[in-house]
């Protein structure tokens, strides 16, 4: 094995010394050395540039008039290199001197040996080496202490801080660490904003020495409240005497208000639940009862810890429950909703024809780990429509009765229309929500055309806060009954998901999953383009993901420019309904004072002029022209400019046009 050699500058004035010093390096056979001498100080200083040195041999004499401030200059040039001192004066107190000043060590040039230079020198280097790593580490520590997220600590026993990172002043709402310890001077009746959390704390660590997720409201420097979790540790002496606490602080507020909303969205479920006449239970994979609503209570006649446990061979006849746990297992197995017509015979009760629903539970990773079923009597339906086809026999043979029925369904179909007006927003959310409309931070606007007697075109506005607006647009392929109905099943499931989904891409994905479900047992063929928007006031942007929708325009303030939304991924999403999972990209834009945003469906250009489509580029030209105009009379002379192109001005699909106006206030 071979080892590089140890490189050393040698500074010496006198060439004799420097004679011997080589000689001694040269009789230590066993190390390898590789030796550079120079006279003077500016020529010592001029050598490591280019010499790669691992010690410095280092004689005084050359720093005659400065000394050991000659010295301590030189060091600082060369800090990170190990010198040794060499003097002819036997001196301690230069020799502390110069060890305090930098050198690692210090010998008398007339009592040097040949193993004493050569321990010096491995010394020296491995000394500096040391100083090296641990200046390392601490750099390292510091600057976890300083950049880490979380917030650390120590406070005496007595509630006052000794020492804090900046994350800490931030969270507590402090600029700067000094401000912190200097305005935080008694925790117990300062920070915290139960008055007894403090003396809590105290107990549990005088019983244990560790506190783990000790969670508590606190009061920031503003006087504004936020949740903060605690993991502590007492710091004792050889004694065990209480030194000082220390610990770390996160920041949970948002976990909080996230597991506060869970609560009330299970609350409301719960709620729902009780009180709809269906009978609504739950089932794990062991078939076992988990969950059941007072209804189906009522159904088996037992209380709910009666049921909880069971199955349904504790209550149904044996072929029955049989048949049950086959249906169930099938869907575990599949994943799929199951609906059908069946049988079911409450104990002691009459058999009765049942309408039944089960779908599949999963946890968050995405496993089943049971099944949820609705049902409901549907014994009266059926016989309902076993007179209805007698009835419809009947009908067929007057005419005048056929007559009677095609007026009512004229007048069924009117109130469809008027039933889908008034699902299209009249009023908009103010935001905050009392300001007056002319003075909310977004002001909307709309015009909606249906073809026929109903369309399948839909929007929403939904305020979800004091600052955050949610616009939902979407356009179901053709248009009449069924993309009408349709419509109303997006609705519902946009009420359904829109308070719990704070992402868009999420949102669409949940209600392309619920739709395709829909439309997969239905059979039909139907599809839904859609585009959903979360504006944010208080962000000054908005979140958006698009399933196949022609892309909003935006119309700026400072420019007057027409832009289109586009998603930066620069991918199209699929329309919802086609495909069982799909994960639509969330993307966001900026809000300006003053820009106006323009959503629309396809309508708006589905029309022909001079033989030939119109196209979104036509569109964005009539904006452009129209940028100074309000949008209502924007929108009003666009629908003029579409009837002028239609053969007696009726149009070939649903026109619907929603705008959006950040407020310049």
């Amino acid at each position: 094995m071979t080892f590089a050699p140890i490189k050393i500058l040698l500074v010496e004035d006198v060439a004799k010394y420097a004679h011997i010093i080589r000689e001694m390096l040269e009789e230590n056979r066993g190390t390898l050395f590789e030796l550079e001498w120079v006279e003077t100080l500016s020529a010592a200083l001029a050598k490591v540039q280019t010499f790669p040195a691992d010690v410095i041999l280092f004689d005084l004499s050359v720093t005659r008039e400065s000394g050991l401030q000659g010295f301590s200059q030189f060091q600082h040039a060369v800090h990170h290199i190990p010198i040794i001192v060499l003097s002819s004066q036997a001196n301690e107190e230069l020799a502390l001197q110069a060890v305090h000043e930098g050198a690692q060590d210090y010998l008398v040039k007339g009592e040097i040996t040949n193993s004493l230079l050569l321990r010096s020198i491995r010394y020296s280097i491995e000394r500096k080496r040391s100083e090296a790593a641990l200046l390392e580490a601490e750099e390292k520590y510091r600057s976890i202490f300083e950049n880490t997220v979380e917030g650390i600590f120590q406070t005496s026993p007595t509630g006052q801080y000794i020492s804090a990172n900046p994350a800490l002043a931030r969270i507590y709402g402090f600029d700067s660490i000094e401000e912190l310890i200097k305005n935080l001077t008694d925790i117990s009746s300062e920070l915290y904003v139960e008055p007894n959390r403090r003396n809590e704390f105290i107990a549990l660590m005088e019983k244990n020495d560790v506190v783990t997720g000790f969670e508590s409201r606190i009061y920031r420097k503003d006087k504004t409240i936020i949740w903060i979790a605690e993991n502590v540790r007492a710091v004792r002496d050889r004694n065990k005497k209480l030194l000082y606490y220390e610990g770390t602080v996160e920041d949970i507020t948002e976990r909080r208000r996230h597991e506060e909303e869970l609560r009330n969205s299970e609350t409301l479920y719960h709620s729902l639940v009780e009180t709809l006449p269906q009978n609504i239970f739950r089932k794990n994979l062991n078939e076992q009862f988990t969950f059941a609503n007072q209804c189906f209570c009522q159904n088996l006649g037992r209380p709910l810890s009666e049921i909880i446990g069971k199955t349904d061979f504790d209550f149904y006849p044996a072929d029955m429950a049989a048949k049950y746990q086959k249906d169930d297992q099938l869907i575990m197995e599949t994943g799929k909703v199951f609906e059908i017509v069946e049988e079911n015979q409450p104990p002691g009760g009459e058999k009765l024809s049942v309408n039944v629903v089960k779908t599949p539970l999963v946890d968050a990773q995405g496993r089943i780990i049971g099944l949820q079923c609705i049902f409901w009597d549907i014994t009266e339906k059926r016989r309902a429509e076993e007179g209805l086809k007698k009835a419809n026999l009947e009908i067929a043979q007057s005419r005048e009765e056929l007559r009677l029925k095609n007026d009512q369904m004229e007048e069924d179909l009117k109130m469809a229309r008027e039933i889908q007006q008034a699902i299209i927003p009249q009023q908009y959310p103010s935001f905050p929500q009392h300001a007056a409309p002319d003075q909310s931070s977004l002001r909307f606007c709309h015009r909606y055309l249906p073809t026929g007697v109903v369309g399948g075109d839909f929007f929403t506005v939904r305020p979800l806060s004091d600052t955050k607006a949610a616009i939902f647009i979407c356009d179901v392929m053709g248009h009449g009954v069924r993309s009408a109905l349709i419509t109303a099943i997006v609705r519902a499931l946009v009420e359904e998901l829109t308070p719990t989904s704070l992402d868009p891409g999420i949102l669409l994905a949940q209600i392309n999953r619920d739709l395709r479900s829909i439309l997969k047992q239905s059979g039909t063929p139907l599809y839904t383009t859609a585009f959903y928007m979360i504006a944010d006031i208080s962000e000054n942007r908005a979140w958006f993901a698009n399933a196949g929708h022609p892309k909003p325009m935006i119309m700026r303030s400072d420019s007057k420019e027409v832009e289109l939304l586009h998603d930066p991924s620069q991918k199209s999403n699929p329309a919802l309904g086609l495909f069982d999972q799909f994960n639509y990209v969330t993307a966001s834009v900026p809000l300006h004072p003053g820009d106006r945003f323009i959503f629309f469906t396809d309508g708006v250009y589905d029309v022909e002029k001079n033989g030939e489509l119109l196209s979104p580029d036509w569109l964005r030209n009539e904006l452009k022209q129209r940028a100074r105009q309000p949008l209502t009379k924007i929108f009003d002379e666009l629908i003029e400019e579409l009837r002028s192109y239609c053969p007696n001005e009726d149009f070939c699909d649903d026109v619907c046009l929603v705008g959006m106006e950040v407020s310049g206030k």
